[in-house]
């Protein structure tokens, strides 16, 4: 479980910093931006939907 998280943890960085490096450019290839982003989100889906909710009710 949590060596899937911390491979996600990596992807989600690597995307980040492939997005970064690409807006520096002095033309951005629009297809790699649109890409990007949308790994970025699936990434950080699968990371939040672990997340317990703050309203959930404690059964104890």
């Amino acid at each position: 479980m949590m060596k899937i998280k911390n491979r996600y943890i990596i992807a989600m960085i690597i995307v980040a910093i492939v997005l970064i490096w690409e807006q520096t450019k002095p033309a951005p290839n629009v297809w790699i931006r649109v890409i990007g982003v949308v790994l970025f989100f699936y990434g950080m889906m699968k990371l939040s939907a672990k997340t317990p909710s703050k309203n959930e009710e404690n059964e104890e």
